[in-house]
């Protein structure tokens, strides 16, 4: 019999399987299951989390295996290259047959992902060419061609791997340049295809324009392609109803990369019969101090209908960590929650890390944060199964507010090879660590003897401490 490690290092290969009836042409949620060998299974409608630098944020791999529900991670690699114009990234030289893995020590039970750029990614400003894309990495931007991507493809052996698109991230295309985005992404995904072997999944990707100016590029894809992709990745979810309705092109796995910006966005999406999302919310909301609490398709019944202060019967997807109203509560993040942090820490602890800028207050953010997602995609699947989600999702949008609450803590420093600078005179992202110490009339640090604490935190030390 096969050991548990022997079943990982097996040949890799994808499988997907459409649960309940199935009409191409019609345009509905579904229930599925995404298999690939060696990684634990992923029911459909789900998620993978995002990672930076092959990292989810604020998530060790040993805290992802014990306190989430994550199913698999989107990786970058502009993350990864940023030695590729003086020598060989570190992870080309990372051995085993998933360098992925081995490199950033993610459990072996979560698929990986791998796309040239991340989600959402940074624009750049420097247009693409007919045979590579600019991406970003920790030194500035940089040039990938399609022939070096298909090579790390084939050294990092993701379990699947989306090809280069002519997407112009954070701009809207020309009138010129739209019709070349579907000939250099058409022209891309084939040379992949024919170089890659038998046992690489790939994610076909659906370019953000409408399907007439990409018509030749998805006839190609429902044509000659679909023994060649296991799977489709859309920057654009509303070109789900303009597929071509072919069988074999309906039945393949759907991933969006259109970055929801709301629990709505990511009902509408699975409405129109999305399977796998990538949700960057998540992370912006634990960056922001944010503890999501909306539950589908209704609150518990006895969730409070007060939530941060706010009464009313439209209820907040989430609440704000950082209120000092939290103080001295010992409540969980949410009543009717079950993750790690609500069943063991309360509210004034975690109130407490974000006032003093300990890192451990991210780690339990994001921890619980994942796991609402979690169970809010656990919940769509059993309305889609019972043959309610029309009606909960109506009930969803009578509970809840449209959009997640305004960031008004300061977070946590920003990584600044995610954000480019916008020209000259434009403020730092980071907060300096120091202030002004002064013009040293008083001596070599400026203080004054006996100096008010006001003052003094005017001139960057300490904070006043409350009373």
């Amino acid at each position: 019999m096969a050991t548990a490690l022997e079943n990982l290092e097996e040949p890799r290969g994808l499988f997907f399987d459409i649960f309940g009836s199935f009409d191409p042409s019609s345009v509905t949620p579904r229930l599925g299951r995404l298999r690939v060998k060696g990684r634990q299974e992923l029911e459909t409608p789900n998620f993978f989390a995002i990672s930076s630098r092959g990292v989810v944020p604020h998530l060790t791999p040993d805290v992802i295996s014990a306190s989430t529900t994550i199913g698999g991670v989107h990786m970058a690699l502009e993350d990864f290259i940023e030695r590729a114009t003086i020598g060989t990234p570190p992870i080309m030289n990372c051995p085993g047959s998933s360098p992925l893995h081995t490199f950033t020590a993610l459990p072996r039970s979560l698929i990986t992902v791998l796309a040239p750029r991340r989600t959402p990614a940074v624009s750049a400003p420097k247009g693409n060419s007919n045979t590579a894309i600019s991406v970003f990495t920790s030194t500035g931007f940089q040039v990938l061609s399609n022939k070096s991507y298909i090579s790390y493809i084939a050294k990092l052996h993701p379990d699947i791997a989306i090809p280069l698109a002519d997407v112009p991230h954070g701009s809207n295309p020309g009138t010129k340049r739209v019709p070349k985005m579907g000939d250099r992404t058409q022209e891309w995904v084939t040379e992949l295809l024919n170089s890659k072997n038998d046992e690489q999944a790939v994610f076909a990707p659906i370019l953000p324009i409408d399907s007439l100016s990409q018509y030749e590029y998805l006839n190609q894809l429902a044509d000659e392609l679909t023994d060649g992709i296991s799977g489709l990745a859309f920057y654009d979810s509303n070109l789900l109803p303009d597929m071509p309705a072919t069988t074999s092109l309906s039945r393949l796995p759907r991933l969006s990369l259109d970055e929801p910006s709301s629990p709505r966005q990511i009902l509408r999406q699975v409405s129109l019969g999305m399977d796998i999302f990538t949700i960057p919310f998540i992370g912006f909301a634990t960056e922001a101090g944010i503890a999501l609490t909306f539950r589908f398709p209704r609150p518990v019944l006895d969730e409070p209908a007060v939530l941060d202060g706010v009464v009313g019967s439209v209820l907040p997807l989430g609440i704000n960590m950082s209120s000092k109203s939290h103080t001295a509560s010992l409540k969980p993040l949410s009543t009717a929650c079950t993750c790690y942090t609500c069943t063991t820490h309360h509210r004034a602890f975690v109130q407490h890390l974000l006032s003093a800028d300990e890192m451990l207050s991210w780690t339990l953010l994001q921890i619980h944060n994942s796991h609402v997602v979690s169970e809010f995609f656990t919940s769509i699947r059993e309305c889609v199964r019972r043959g309610t989600f029309e009606a909960d999702c109506d009930e969803f949008a009578r509970a809840y507010e449209s959009e997640l609450p305004e960031k008004s803590g300061q977070g946590p420093r920003v990584r600044g090879y995610h954000f480019k600078s916008e020209g000259p005179g434009e403020s730092k992202k980071n907060k300096a660590a120091w202030g002004n110490l002064g013009n040293f009339e008083h001596g070599i640090s400026g203080l004054v003897p006996d100096e008010p604490a006001g003052t003094l935190e005017d001139k960057g030390f300490a904070k006043k401490a409350d009373t």
